[in-house]
């Protein structure tokens, strides 16, 4: 049997459709009801549905009498607050087209965004920095706006342009990611592929509001749903989490194994008797992570991989929970296969990750970068450049991205694989692997990691040997206080063997 993922199509996204108009579509019923809360020590900031609608479309009607256009592009610098999610959806609501981005960019980065997209305006936090634009528009004049009367929603074609988003950048230069409105109604197959979310839930996410997996997860989907959504306000220290989820009644809980990992060093128990389960994504969980936080909550973690293409569309749930090592499997309604050169290969065998072309919450591609979004295409598979195995029941195992494998001794290693071993030893907190010159043309695996101490070569040695293939084992163990991150809290695999001082150096 080949390595293929299909269970039928989801139903088709309804027309005409405005992507912020299904966010809030339960807004009117829900009017009382609070949507967000900002959680602060002593306090919250509440947003009722009939506020958060009421600030979204005056929004709408600020930004059009700014002379902006429905298709026209605006960049968002904007800081870690509740106007981020705001502006963002009142600018869909007007059909004017967000491009969200880290308010941890330098201003040369952004030049150069500027340069690339030419966008009609630019709504910027004076405090955030950014290159210079003619028209800039303030928090002052944007919160000004909510109060406005309210616009109609644009409504059109669900396949036309909605938001951009810049891809991470780990895989070469970063690039402005064109999604459509349907992007929202593809996000219904996590619901139950993934959240297992209802209406009566109040989750949880630990991100900042201008984190494009908080913007998803931590709000539109609960706001889609009718749910409550909770996020600690900016500036919360980690260590005040775990109060703040047993506070306010938090049933779910979303974070990035980062966070996780940090929520449990020295504590052996969290009190969390309203959580269902916790939600992870942004890099691959480690199972010793898991298990211990299983351990110390007595709740699951449900995991998803995704990508700024196609947000998430492999995950574990309650419904369908991981075996084993694996990512869990592809949600319904999508269809997903491991490729070879010649094709989906056979269940069990590593091939690259791909969706279907006709999947609704793919990318309708890179703006101003055409030919890139073909040149990912094979047939009617776009390719993630992530690899994988799909089980015979449909569960993915993932193995790292293409140009993350290792070769040593001519076998290619996934270091995910390797990572996983060395994450489950005690003392270790964090894991990385890759490749290493030790002399010219001649490459070992060396292994990384961050814990309190440096610990026993010998022992570290003796216990991969009795865990991994003898081509898999590393040749070489190197302590950090803490291993390399990029913004968005992922591993730098790339940045590793800079780190190894070996005889070649």
């Amino acid at each position: 049997m080949l390595s293929i993922f299909d269970q039928g199509p989801p139903p088709p996204c309804p027309a005409p459709f405005n992507l912020a108009a299904h966010v809030l579509r339960h807004a009117e019923r829900l009017a009382d009801k609070t949507a967000l809360s900002v959680l602060h020590d002593t306090r919250t900031d509440d947003w009722s549905y009939a506020r958060l609608r009421q600030a979204i479309l005056g929004t709408a009607t600020g930004l059009l009498e700014t002379g902006l256009k429905p298709g026209d592009l605006v960049l968002m610098r904007l800081g870690n607050t509740v106007e981020f999610p705001v502006a963002y959806l009142g600018a869909i609501a007007a059909g004017i087209v967000p491009v969200p981005t880290s308010s941890q960019l330098t201003e040369p980065e952004t030049a150069r965004m500027i340069a690339e997209l030419n966008p009609a305006a630019v709504l910027r936090d004076a405090d955030v920095a950014c290159a210079p634009h003619p028209k800039q528009i303030g928090t002052e004049a944007l919160n000004a706006m909510h109060d406005l009367p309210p616009s109609d929603f644009a409504m059109g074609d669900p396949d036309r342009l909605a938001y951009a988003v810049y891809t991470s950048g780990t895989s070469g230069k970063p690039r402005a990611v064109a999604h459509a409105h349907r992007a929202i109604w593809a996000r219904q197959m996590m619901v139950d592929g993934w959240y297992g979310l209802t209406e009566d839930d109040r989750l949880c996410h630990a991100g900042a509001f201008n984190w494009t997996y908080t913007l998803g997860t931590g709000l539109m989907d609960p706001w889609t749903i009718g749910a409550t959504a909770l996020i600690p306000a900016p500036g919360t220290d980690i260590d005040r989490l775990p109060d703040l989820l047993a506070r306010h009644h938090a049933t779910i809980f979303a974070a990035a194994p980062g966070v996780y990992r940090k929520l449990l060093q020295g504590r052996d128990r969290l009190d969390l008797p309203a959580l269902r389960h916790g939600l992870c994504a942004g890099e691959k969980l480690a199972r010793a992570l898991h298990e211990q936080w299983s351990r110390a909550t007595g709740s699951e973690l449900y995991e998803a991989f995704g990508m700024s293409e196609c947000s998430t569309f492999i995950s574990s749930s309650p419904a369908h929970p991981a075996r084993g090592d694996a990512l869990g499997q592809p949600q319904p309604g999508r269809r997903v296969a491991i490729l070879g050169p010649d094709g989906p290969v056979p269940q069990g065998e590593p091939g690259t990750i791909a969706v279907h072309r006709s999947d609704p919450g793919l990318m309708l591609g890179y703006l101003n970068a055409p030919d890139e979004a073909a040149a990912r295409m094979q047939g009617d598979w776009f390719l993630t450049g992530d690899q994988g195995a799909m089980a015979i029941d449909g569960q993915v195992t993932y193995l790292g991205r293409d140009d993350d494998m290792m070769n040593a001794g001519g076998y290619r290693v996934s270091p995910v694989e390797v990572e996983a071993v060395l994450a489950r030893y005690p003392g270790i907190d964090q894991a990385g692997a890759a490749a290493v010159e030790v002399k010219p043309d001649t490459f070992v695996i060396a292994a990384f990691y961050s814990g309190p101490r440096e610990l026993d070569e010998t022992a570290l040695r003796a216990y991969v040997e009795a865990n991994l293939a003898r081509y898999k084992q590393p040749r070489a163990f190197v302590h950090l206080p803490a291993l390399p991150t990029g913004g968005n809290g992922k591993l730098l695999r790339r940045a590793l063997p800079a780190y190894f001082k070996g005889p070649s150096r």
